[in-house]
Formats: structure tokens, sequence, C-alpha cells
């Protein structure tokens, strides 16, 4: 293995992506990991100092979505110039995992979160931010890009073990085969589990909601508790205030790569059927028993759901859950057009039922 090639793995150049390079653009072209994206701006690195980059204008309008644009976590061919002081970035890798949610608005658009990611830390603190059906959508946008989920539930020092042991029994009962840590940056407990798991060559990312501590969590791994910039949650409400503003590829003392990302208080998902399936596996499974094979699960006799339901085996709230999320991403398919005409027909139907009550 060359130096070169030494150096790229530093930053997780495994066999997949090295199998995935166009021998013909390689002797054009270095290769680089994008570690930082600023807007419109991006920070590059082959392995030794991290590079200010810029997009070429062919890749700028050539590209149909903000999905075709790099990301955090992607590998690029990329120029270098002056020294390495500058580099112009021509195009992107193939990935092998990537995050991303719907953006607000009427248009079917993307905003990315990161690429090339093997594990995700999915954060709640174990206060008012707790919430299992918050939980099951970040579990439905991870699951959905084929990433290895993780669960780490901070501020442990704020509640008894008795409630800490009650809240990781309710996760493991929706989530049988998922890691759950409870961690406190506060007093240090299981920050040391949390560094273990953390190995060389490997991607990992952090996410949750404003406030769950994952900045603060980032100082304890890399041991600098003054790094990055940390900021308390609101006392009124609990609701945590934005630090991580763009996203930063980090890299470990044990060779380990990690991603912080800025919080995010809601989450759009977009054609997420896989991620929706494999979350809700059980109800997935149920779904098969069903009497009739067009069963929406709603009022059919004879649906397997159901039964579950009343039968105390499924919970309730869990399947609301599932069917406001597959309703979303449906929603979320279809076209503007599609959508515009679905809520004119909406706004028809209340103003039909408005004026049935007003005659009556």
């Amino acid at each position: 293995m060359n130096s070169t090639t030494e150096s790229l793995k530093c930053l997780g150049y495994d066999h997949w992506f090295q199998g995935k390079v166009d021998p013909k653009k390689i002797t054009e072209h270095d290769i680089a990991r994008v570690t930082s994206v600023h807007k419109d701006s991006y920070v590059i690195s082959k392995g030794h100092g991290d590079v200010f980059a810029e997009l070429t204008g062919k890749l700028i309008y050539t590209s149909d979505s903000p999905i075709d644009f790099p990301t955090i976590g992607d590998w690029v061919y990329a120029d270098f110039y002056d020294d390495d002081t500058h580099a112009i970035i021509h195009e992107t890798f193939p990935r092998k995992t990537l995050i991303k949610r719907k953006t607000a608005g009427k248009n079917i658009e993307f905003q990315l979160i990161a690429a090339n990611i093997d594990i995700a830390f999915i954060m709640q603190s174990l206060d008012d931010n707790f919430n299992l059906r918050r939980l099951e959508r970040y579990l439905v946008m991870v699951n959905d890009s084929k990433i290895q989920p993780m669960i780490l539930l901070s501020k442990c020092d704020l509640i008894s073990e008795g409630k800490i042991e009650e809240k990781i029994d309710d996760i493991v009962k929706l989530m049988p085969d998922i890691k759950v840590i409870p961690f406190s940056s506060e007093n240090g407990k299981n920050i040391d589990v949390i560094k273990s798991l953390f190995v060389y060559g490997q991607t990992y990312c952090l996410l949750g909601s404003s406030g769950v501590g994952k900045t603060t969590l980032l100082n304890q791994i890399i041991g600098n508790s003054s790094l990055f910039e940390t900021k308390p949650v609101r006392e009124k409400d609990s609701k945590g205030r934005h630090t991580t503003t763009y996203r930063q590829l980090v890299q470990l003392e044990t060779g380990a790569l990690l991603v912080d990302t800025p919080g995010m208080r809601e989450l759009g998902n977009m054609s997420v059927d896989t991620g929706i399936n494999e979350t809700f596996s059980e109800i997935t499974e149920l779904s098969k028993q069903c009497k009739f094979n067009n069963c929406t699960h709603v009022n059919e006799a004879g649906c397997a759901i159901l039964e579950a339901i009343d039968k105390g085996t499924l919970s309730e709230k869990r399947y609301r859950n599932f069917l406001s999320m597959q309703r979303e991403s449906n929603y979320n398919k279809m076209s503007y057009l599609e959508k515009k005409q679905k809520d004119k027909n909406l706004g028809k139907l209340i103003k039909a039922v408005t004026k049935h009550k007003k005659e009556r």
C-alpha cells in the first residue's frame, strides 16, 4: 500500500471505496474526504491537513438537486493548488450510506446530514427531552440509510437508577436488539464505555435535538472540555439552543472519525419505506397475518394489527406513530401538483362539512 493510500485510510478509505475508484479519474485528480461544510464552501483532506475547496462550475450547473452536491463524509475527486492551500472538487464518489431529511416547504428537496457513516449514535437526554416517538423518527431515518444505530441517553445524573432502567426497558420493548447506554458528562458515568466503542477507520455521527449534549459529549471524548462551544438549555422549557451550526468531521485518538451535527427540532422523512418497515418490524410482520391483502389496518375485521392492540401486545401510541410516518412518507413522495390537488380537495371537504353543520 503506497503512502497516499495509507494517509487516506486514516480518514476511513476502506476496501469498499477503493473498489469504487475510476482508474481514469484517479490519474487526473487526487482523492480526498469532505471534513466540513460551510454553506457553499467546503473543507477537504487527503489525510494530512485541511484545505478549503470549491466546486467546479460544471458540477454546480449539472446538478439536479442538493443530493448531487458533496456533504460531510463524502469522498471526492479534487485538484489541489498552491502547495495544497486551495482545492477544486470535480466529482463525488458513490456513497456507502447517506443520512438525509426533507427540507421545509412545498418542493421535494433534501437536506443532506452526512455521508458514509458506519454507526449513528442517536442521543436523547433523560430530562424533558426524552420522547419515544421522536426516538422512533430518528431510527426510521437511520435505518432507511442502512446505518447501524445505537442510543445514548445523556444527563443520567438527573434521575434515579430506577427511572433510568424504566426508560431503557421502554426502549428495549420497542427495539429489542438495539444497544442503549445511559451516561453523564457531568459526573463522567459511562464516558469510558462510550469511548471504547470507537474503532479505527470507522465513521460515526451524533444525532439528536438541540440541548441533549452532543457537543459536550464530543468534548469529553476528545478530552478537551472547551474545544467546541456549548450552551445550557433554556430553563423555562428545557429546550436546547443550537451550538453546532455546521457539520464537521473530527478524528479521534483511536483513529475513528466522528461527525457532530446541528440539533434538529423537527424531522421530516422522505421516501423512507425501508426505514419504517425496519423500525416497526413487528407491525410489518403482523400486517402479513391480516385476513385481507389490501387491509388498511384502520377498521377491517380480521386485521392482525388491530387485534394485537386490543390484546395489549402492541402499543397503540407506537402504532399511531407508524401510521403518521407512513402517511408523511407517502405524502412527501407526491409531486407538488399532486399535493396541491390533495390540499385543494381537503379544503373543499372542510367547506362542505362546515356548510352542512350550519344548515343543520
